[in-house]
C-alpha cells in the first residue's frame, strides 16, 4: 500500500512539470510576438526597390533616344548616335549626354538634342559602308544647319549598342567627331585662299608659275595631280596644287593666317556642352616659312571634324561663323570672319572644284555642291607613315544657296584612301539623303 501511493504521487508531481513548462513556453511566445510588434513601425510595408525617376533624351524629329527610370534606363535606338547619347550607371550617367546633362535628367527635365534621327541613320550608314568596304580603322561625320548651326548628325563609326554598354571595348564610346584631332591635308587650302582673297593679297584669277615641285625654305615640295605651268588662284585648288600654295603664302605675315584659322575656330574647343578636342595651332611666333606654307596646305596643325565642318560653314554662310548648337535652346553665337563677296566668290570656286574636277564623286546628277577633298599621311611613331592616311571632305548643298554643311574624315583606309576616291564619294551620299529627305528641289546650277 505505502509503496502504491508513493508512484501515483510522483506521477502527479511530473505531470504538474509538464503543465508549467508548457505554460512557460506559450507565455514566451505571447511576450515575443508582442514585442515583436512593439518594435516595428506602425503600419509597416513589405520593403519596395526604390525607383529613380529620370527625364527623358530626344531627337529634334520627336524620337526617344533615352527613356525610363534610372535603374531601367532604355535606349530604344540601339546603337543610333550612341556616343552622344551615351548611357547611365547605377548612381547617374556616366558617359554621353547622360553624364554632362545628369544633373537636369535626374531632376526629371526632358532634354531635346538637336539630332534628326533619320539624317544620323542616313550617315551612320553610309559611314559604315565605307568602312567596311576599304578596311579603314574608322570615321567619322558631322552634318550642320548653315544657318543656325544647329547638327542634325553627328557620327563616329565603328559605334555601340547604348542597351549592351559593358560588351563593348571603351573605345568604343568616343565621340570621334567632336574629339579625334588630325591633319586634315588639303582640305584646308580653300580656308587659306578664302583668307588671302579677304585680304586682298591675291584675286580668284591671279596666275603663278607653278611646276610640278618646288625648292621653298629649304624642302622639296610636290604635287601629284598633273597641271599646267601656270595656274590661277581658282586653278591652285582645282588641281590642289602644293606648289601653288607656296605661292600664294610667300612674303605673307604668320599673324594674317593665323588669325583666320584662330577665327575659323582652329586651336580652340568648340562650346557644345559635351567633351570636345582643341586641335593644334601653334602662335605665330613659332611660324617658320615652310611651317606656314605646310599648314597653308593642312599638315603642321590638326582639327576636329566638328572643327572643320564649322569652319567651311563660314563659307557657306556668308562669311559669318555660327557656334555648332548640339541642345535645342542652347544659347549660341556668331562672329563676323570673311566678307560676303569673299565667302560668294569662294562658294563659287569651290562649285568650280567639283564640276571641273569630281562631279560624279561628288555631286547629284542635277544638284550643285562646293567642296574641297583632302588627303594627309598620319604620324605614326613620330614619322609620317606611307601606309596610313586621313581622307577628308568639306563642302556644302546647295552650291548657290547652301542649306548644309557637311565634314567627313575616314582614316586608316587600306584602298581607295585618297580623298577624293572615299570622302568625297561619302559627301555625296550624305548630301543625296538630305535632298531626299528636305524634298529639295533640282538646282540649276550656283
Amino acid at each position: 500500500m505505502p509503496h502504491s501511493f508513493f508512484r501515483a504521487s510522483d506521477y502527479q508531481l511530473s505531470r504538474r512539470a509538464s503543465v508549467i513548462a508548457f505554460l512557460a513556453l506559450v507565455s514566451f511566445m505571447i511576450l515575443a510576438v508582442a514585442l515583436a510588434k512593439l518594435a516595428a513601425p506602425p503600419n509597416a510595408a513589405p520593403a519596395r526597390p526604390v525607383v529613380t525617376a529620370r527625364g527623358p533624351l530626344l531627337s529634334a524629329d520627336g524620337r526617344i533616344l533615352a527613356g525610363g527610370p534610372l535603374q531601367a534606363r532604355r535606349y530604344p535606338h540601339g546603337s543610333l548616335a550612341a556616343p552622344i547619347v551615351g548611357f547611365v550607371g547605377a548612381s547617374g550617367g556616366l558617359e554621353g549626354a547622360e553624364r554632362v546633362y545628369d544633373g537636369r535628367l535626374a531632376r526629371g527635365e526632358a532634354l531635346t538634342l538637336t539630332l534628326d534621327t533619320r539624317v544620323q541613320a542616313a550617315v551612320e550608314r553610309v559611314l559604315e559602308d565605307a568602312v567596311r568596304r576599304t578596311d579603314a580603322q574608322f570615321a567619322s561625320a558631322v552634318v550642320m544647319e548653315t544657318r543656325t548651326g544647329n547638327l542634325t548628325a553627328m557620327a563616329s563609326v565603328p559605334g555601340f549598342d547604348l542597351n549592351r554598354w559593358p560588351q563593348v571595348p571603351p573605345d568604343r564610346w568616343r565621340n570621334r567627331a567632336a574629339l579625334d584631332e588630325y591633319e586634315p591635308g588639303s582640305v584646308v587650302k580653300a580656308l587659306t585662299v578664302a583668307a588671302l582673297l579677304n585680304e586682298g593679297r591675291t584675286t580668284p584669277d591671279t596666275v603663278y608659275d607653278t611646276p610640278m615641285w618646288r625648292r621653298y625654305a629649304g624642302a622639296t615640295i610636290n604635287d601629284i595631280v598633273p597641271h599646267p605651268g601656270q595656274l590661277r588662284t581658282r586653278q591652285i585648288l582645282r588641281y590642289s596644287s602644293n606648289v601653288g600654295m607656296t605661292r600664294l603664302v610667300e612674303d605673307v605675315p604668320p599673324e594674317v593666317l593665323h588669325r583666320y584659322f584662330s577665327a575659323y575656330g582652329f586651336g580652340r574647343p568648340v562650346r557644345l556642352g559635351l567633351p570636345t578636342g582643341d586641335g593644334l595651332l601653334r602662335d605665330p611666333e613659332d611660324w617658320g616659312a615652310l611651317s606656314q606654307a605646310t599648314m597653308a596646305f593642312g599638315q603642321g596643325l590638326t582639327v576636329t571634324t566638328l572643327q572643320l565642318a564649322a569652319a567651311f560653314n563660314v563659307l557657306a554662310n556668308g562669311g559669318r561663323y555660327v557656334a555648332p548648337r548640339l541642345v535645342v535652346g542652347a544659347p549660341t553665337g556668331s562672329r563676323a570672319v570673311l566678307s560676303r563677296a569673299t565667302a560668294a566668290s569662294m562658294r563659287e570656286m569651290l562649285h568650280g572644284v567639283i564640276d571641273e574636277g569630281i562631279r560624279a564623286k561628288a555631286e547629284l546628277p542635277g544638284y550643285h555642291v562646293g567642296g574641297k577633298t583632302g588627303t594627309a599621311q598620319v604620324a605614326v611613331d613620330g614619322r609620317y607613315s606611307g601606309e596610313v592616311f586621313s581622307s577628308t571632305f568639306g563642302g556644302f548643298v546647295p552650291a548657290g544657296q547652301p542649306r548644309f554643311t557637311v565634314a567627313v574624315m575616314v582614316r586608316g583606309a587600306k584602298r581607295e584612301y585618297q580623298g577624293s576616291q572615299l570622302a568625297a564619294p561619302i559627301f555625296r551620299d550624305v548630301t543625296s539623303a538630305l535632298l531626299s529627305l528636305h524634298a529639295v528641289r533640282p538646282d540649276p546650277g550656283p
